[in-house]
């Protein structure tokens, strides 16, 4: 099985890389990607020394998919991730949308032409900003939680957000931009007759995570933490309440892995991916797993309002469990200490994957 990962450099696709070559060594991997993010060149020999062929190329520019040669399938782990890119200053709108739905285009027109099946790596940010901001919630253990009492609303339970949870805008450029993606994957495989899943991704982490407060936030903070580099709780009242959950990529790969290996599976084509509520945390519950782990060290704090915060997100993942018999392996405490352990063999990673 040939495959071709876009991205393949970043910490997503270079985690899927290694892990589905664990899972097969026999598989023929082919890599995408423009080494714009700073670390990515890191990963480079990594991947060619297990037989990654790796294209230096920018899923933006149609004519670069003109030298990949036929696939039996392709994985999308090239986007912007932040939820602030396009409006945070650093990246332009129009840069966004050529990232992350552009460049979408492109690899479906790819698969239109050769045919192989395609994946999308889509978020959690597809979901409705207004409707997720508004929902009661209540402190429990330092940590925001709905007040499920009484509450009703479509695909919202204990278990976290499912898919039929409200996707009405504004859900951010970024959200917007992979949901437009995720339904354009969806039109081409029925317009011409490829398989396509999407799969909606918790917040994803480990080791080796580019550190960025805006991309990845538990690698980020882990880093400064254990650096004693100044760190801010910003916005609801700075007391760092809102939670998110963690999930690995090596569990992601196993699902990716089931999906290439069952493409005519009549299971929905779209589902959600996360740890789940046993893998989410606060920020200052993830400060105060730093302080044990590493010693104290003072976390400032700045209630002005962040765009598009929410204070609650957790993916539920029950249809996943049932269609594919998949739930994560990787606990967050596993994560975490994965994340620690790197973070005190690599002191300078913030300067060499942030730009620090």
């Amino acid at each position: 099985m040939k495959v071709l990962i876009t991205g393949v450099c970043g910490f997503v696709g270079s985690s899927i890389a290694h892990a589905l070559l664990d899972y097969d060594s026999s598989l023929s991997i082919i890599g995408l990607d423009n080494f714009i993010r700073p670390g990515s060149e890191m990963n480079r020999a990594p991947l060619k020394s297990r037989g990654v062929k790796v294209f230096h190329g920018d899923i933006r520019c149609q004519s670069d998919f003109e030298m990949i040669p036929p696939t039996d399938w392709v994985i999308d782990a090239a986007a912007n991730p932040s939820v602030l890119a396009g409006v945070d200053g650093e990246t332009s709108s129009r840069q966004l949308i050529e990232h992350n739905l552009v460049g979408t285009i492109n690899m479906l027109e790819y698969c239109k032409r050769v045919r192989p099946g395609f994946i999308l790596i889509s978020t959690s940010r597809v979901y409705s900003i207004p409707l997720l901001s508004t929902l009661p919630v209540e402190v429990v253990d330092r940590a925001y939680r709905p007040r499920f009492d009484g509450l009703s609303v479509t695909g919202l339970s204990r278990e976290g957000i499912a898919e039929d949870f409200s996707t009405v805008p504004p859900a951010s450029l970024y959200g917007t931009t992979k949901f437009a993606s995720e339904n354009l994957a969806l039109e081409y495989a029925d317009a011409f007759d490829f398989p396509v899943w999407v799969n909606r991704c918790g917040v994803l982490a480990g080791a080796g995570q580019f550190g960025r407060a805006d991309q990845g936030i538990f690698a980020f903070w882990i880093n400064s933490y254990l650096q004693k580099r100044p760190l801010k709780y910003i916005g609801f009242g700075g007391m760092g309440y809102q939670v998110r959950d963690c999930f690995h990529p090596r569990d992601l790969a196993e699902m990716l892995w089931k999906q290439m290996s069952a493409a005519k599976s009549s299971a929905n084509r779209l589902q959600n991916l996360s740890g789940g509520v046993e893998s989410a945390t606060s920020l200052a519950r993830l400060s105060d797993w730093c302080a044990e782990r590493f010693g104290g060290h003072e976390v400032a704090r700045d209630s002005t309002p962040r765009p598009f915060d929410i204070p609650w997100m957790v993916l539920d993942s029950t249809r996943a469990e049932e269609q594919w018999g998949w739930t994560p392996s990787m606990k967050i405490g596993q994560i975490l200490e994965e994340i620690a352990r790197h973070a005190e063999k690599h002191p300078h990673w913030l300067e060499i994957s942030a730009s620090l």
